[in-house]
């Protein structure tokens, strides 16, 4: 059974950017405080294969050309004794 609570104190700045937030979201100020809370507090387990693929599609946007090896040892060793 979900649990009430009531927020004292809350700045002005940050309950202007919740309200702002939940406007932009189109939720209730409480809907939007749970959705950050939980986002926060509870974050997404995500596995090995979830981390591969946006990797891979993070390496999809990038330009095709790359480095060289050589290029990519001379740019390590800049400014090294």
């Amino acid at each position: 059974m979900p649990t009430t609570i009531t927020l004292k104190g809350i700045p002005d700045d940050v309950y202007l950017r919740l309200k702002q937030s939940a406007d932009a979201n189109r939720r209730s100020l409480n809907s939007e405080v749970i959705v950050c809370l939980e986002a926060q507090l509870l974050p997404k387990k995500t596995s090995a294969s979830e981390h591969l693929a946006a990797i891979r599609a993070i390496r999809s946007r990038l330009p095709k050309a790359g480095f060289k090896h050589g290029d990519i040892d001379r740019l390590k060793r800049q400014g090294r004794p």
